[in-house]
């Protein structure tokens, strides 16, 4: 796809002279005369790079750079050859500059240089993000029901479907998007997240859609929305039962025909990414009480994935545990002892993998390398739980279970320390020794 360069400069022989010369060397160029001239063009036109006239009618390079720069590569032109302007561009974020009158074989050079540099760039940042979440795509655990999840996750991963994924707060929503978009024929473009909980509905709308210059209070230049930073990749809308009326429905316009619009465009744009939704919110019931809109939800809950709380998966506590503490050391990882992970096991988790994550990480912080997380080190998740003893059972349990359920809840509590357990429940060791034998504790 052929590179594209705005030239900014008066001398309109000169202008026509340049854009000539490089579609010549195979780039498309558009010349305009003035700074209000390449305003009105920058609004349809998106360019790749921009060829700017130190003196303008209206304008300089040095006033021009701080609005342009954050945006677009800037190559200036300038007949007044000395180091002092040269600095001055640079200093205001002039890509690179060259004097009048240009030498064509330089002026190829600087272009394309200044082109690949900044294509490099976006890949660097491309790729560091990819190596920062190298584990994104991996799902712990074996638990039948996160099997079920990678299961759901392959089916529809190389689908462009869009897919609605239910759960908890901390279950790990954002994960199994991760492994979505990893999965993907779009994985080797970026997975944009957006919290659609972080910011009032007028700011969320621009940071979505993007802005164009001048449509609101603080828009001081043009800015590309969320959805073409996705371009080619995923865009996973976290927490969506938290968007406002008017953004259900210019999303609901983007999911059935690609087109969207900025915060105050008149251009309309399309969408070329696949759209992943989250929320631990009842999505249907919300729909049914009229809180959130029916047609987009329809349009959300084409595929639905549902991650399960971790107290529903227990079973994956010892292998997300030790994948956390593979993250977090440096050296040799510590080990678990068994009164700890029998804490962990017992534990409900209320915000589910977060919740162990941040357990596990502080408990990592507490032992030296190589060494063995104790129930010292998970005093605070004890601390929570001391304050009351819940027994959970479907239906009515008989005493027996009741009996059994406490036994296990204390002993587990105290590491398997008899002594404490027979203490604290007013029985002989003795005594204890028999309730693990017949519940086999």
């Amino acid at each position: 796809m052929k590179k594209s360069l705005l030239v900014i400069d008066d001398d309109k022989i000169f202008n026509s002279l340049l854009c000539r010369q490089l579609r010549g060397m195979g780039f498309d160029s558009v010349g305009v005369g003035s700074w209000s001239e390449a305003r009105a063009a920058l609004k349809d036109f998106e360019p790749d790079a921009v060829v700017l006239d130190f003196k303008l009618p209206d304008a300089d390079a040095v006033g021009i750079l701080p609005e342009l720069s954050g945006q677009y590569p800037i190559i200036v032109l300038t007949g007044f050859g000395s180091i002092r302007n040269a600095v001055d561009v640079i200093r205001q974020g002039a890509t690179d500059y060259l004097t009048k009158p240009v030498n064509l074989d330089e002026l190829e050079l600087t272009v394309r240089r200044v082109l690949e540099n900044a294509q490099l760039r976006e890949s660097n940042q491309f790729y560091r993000a990819r190596l920062s979440s190298r584990d994104a795509g991996t799902l712990i655990g074996d638990s039948a029901a996160m099997r079920e999840v990678r299961a759901m996750v392959d089916t529809v991963a190389a689908n462009d479907t869009t897919v609605l994924i239910l759960g908890e707060s901390g279950t790990g929503k954002e994960m199994v998007a991760r492994a979505l978009h990893e999965r993907s024929n779009r994985s080797g473009h970026d997975l944009v997240v957006v919290d659609s909980c972080g910011l009032q509905e007028s700011l969320f709308e621009s940071e979505l859609f993007g802005h164009e210059r001048g449509a609101f209070t603080g828009a001081d230049r043009r800015k590309k929305g969320l959805i073409e930073e996705a371009e080619g990749g995923s865009l996973f809308l976290d927490e969506i039962g938290d968007i406002g009326p008017a953004i259900q429905a210019k999303l609901l316009r983007v999911l059935e025909n690609g087109s969207f619009r900025r915060v105050g465009a008149t251009k309309t744009l399309t969408a070329d990414a696949r759209f992943i939704a989250a929320t631990n919110q009842d999505l249907a019931l919300m729909s049914r009480e009229g809180r959130f809109r029916s047609d987009l939800y329809f349009r959300l809950s084409r595929f639905v994935i549902t991650v399960p709380p971790l107290r529903e998966r227990r079973e994956d506590i010892p292998p997300l545990a030790y994948h956390f503490l593979q993250q977090f050391s440096r050296t040799t990882a510590p080990t678990i002892s068994q009164a700890a992970m029998n804490v962990l096991l017992s534990y409900d988790w209320p915000g589910n993998v977060r919740e162990l994550r941040n357990a596990v990480e502080r408990a990592s912080m507490l032992v030296r390398a190589g060494g063995e997380i104790g129930l010292e080190h998970l005093s605070f998740i004890q601390r929570r739980d001391e304050a009351a003893v819940v027994l959970r059972f479907a239906g009515e349990p008989s005493l027996e279970q009741i009996e059994e359920s406490y036994f296990r809840q204390v002993l587990t509590r105290h590491g398997g320390n008899r002594q404490k357990t027979a203490a604290i429940l007013g029985l002989s060791e003795r005594h204890i020794y028999r309730l693990i034998d017949k519940y086999g504790a």
